[in-house]
């Protein structure tokens, strides 16, 4: 029988989410904010830094407000091919494309470097945008628990198909963990995979701004690709995928998310431009956030990170969000990581170290945390 109300049952999930305490909500956030940010991804602080404005504003000014089509048609500005260079020099790529955001650069690689003779092995704590081109990529996908190099190796090993690709986050988005990445290329390349690593919360951070790939000493090989977002350590907005020409040139001509999309606006690739300039010439930037972060960790009581994201385990999705909205009424923004972003248990906070915190505040977010735990 036909239900009379074609949505009841958008009804019936929401209430159901939000028994669970999985219900999400938009909070728009004022100019100013009453709050210390433990919460964004703007570890560096760059978003709102005069010089990447400018850098905005220079480049709305001379080549509009939007890219005017994809990059194949009338989107790529001699702007998008500056970046590409910056951004390949910064990261010690061969070569970069751009995307118009980061979780399209990971739906593209994939979908161009994967098929029905390829095999994925998935590292188990790969962001979102990893799982979702896996799943774009027709190939067969095997997941191995986080971190797990010798799962890796016996699914290639085991492996039936010509081609592999190993994916993985080079830093864990929850936990803030650094994977050996030498070791999984080492790996991949005694058993003829292509190493795909995500460097999201890396470039900017680890390398001296330079990336988790650049310290690895690995970032300019043939079978090493790796994608960047310019929307955390940047400030900007955009993705981009960086590794060999003859990878470059395959993404080009065959990844939907790139040929079909409109491609990255000039006041986004100027704003991004500017912060690569920046990162590159101010090093100290990364130490000192890294300083900082090891700080907040110890203050915390907390594994020691290798990156600006510190976790803070709760276990029930509601508790978590209780706790976060606790924080928000003593000054304190955090994040909150609910499933599906983790496992059902495994809720928490992410808290994440930015170049402008104080002593001052890192003694707030750690007071604050040890009186509502033992409230």
């Amino acid at each position: 029988m036909k239900s009379e109300d074609p949505l009841g049952w958008l009804e019936q999930k929401s209430e159901r989410r939000i028994r669970a305490g999985l219900q999400r909500e938009l909070s728009p956030r004022a100019e100013q904010v009453p709050w210390v940010d433990f919460a964004s991804n703007d570890y560096l602080k760059l978003a709102k830094d005069p010089r990447v404005i400018a850098g905005a504003v220079s480049a709305a000014e001379r080549w509009g407000t939007g890219a005017t089509g994809s990059r194949l048609v009338t989107g790529t500005t001699e702007l998008h091919a500056e970046l590409e260079e910056a951004l390949a020099d910064l990261t010690g790529t061969p070569s970069a494309l751009v995307f118009s955001s980061g979780y399209l650069a990971n739906l593209g690689v994939l979908a161009a470097l994967g098929g029905r003779d390829c095999v994925i092995i998935a590292d188990g704590g790969n962001h979102a945008s990893l799982i979702d081109g896996c799943k774009l990529s027709n190939a067969r996908v095997v997941t191995v628990e986080h971190g797990d190099a010798l799962a890796v190796e016996k699914a290639l090993i085991d492996r039936a198909e010509s081609r592999a690709l190993v994916v993985v986050d080079a830093i864990n988005s929850v936990l803030g963990d650094l994977l050996p990445l030498a070791r999984w290329h080492e790996i991949s390349r005694a058993h003829g995979a292509i190493l795909v690593i995500d460097d999201a919360h890396g470039i900017g951070v680890r390398g001296q701004g330079r990336g988790s790939t650049w310290e690895a000493g690995i970032a300019a090989e043939p079978d090493v690709v790796v994608t960047v977002t310019l929307s955390k350590s940047l400030g900007s907005q955009g993705g981009a995928v960086l590794g060999d020409a003859r990878v470059i040139d395959h993404v080009l001509n065959t990844a939907r998310p790139f040929i079909f999309d409109t491609g990255l606006s000039p006041s986004s690739a100027g704003a991004a431009l500017v912060a690569t300039q920046i990162i590159r010439e101010q090093p100290e930037m990364a130490t000192a956030l890294l300083a900082r972060a090891a700080g907040i960790a110890h203050a915390l009581g907390v594994a020691a990170t290798d990156a600006a994201i510190l976790s803070w385990t709760v276990g029930g999705a509601q508790e978590a969000l209780d706790l976060a909205d606790a924080l928000g009424d003593r000054g304190v923004r955090v994040g909150c990581f609910r499933p599906p972003s983790v496992a059902i248990g495994s809720a928490g906070l992410r808290i994440t170290a930015n170049r402008h915190h104080t002593d001052a505040d890192v003694e707030l977010l750690a007071r604050s945390l040890q009186q509502l735990a033992t409230a």
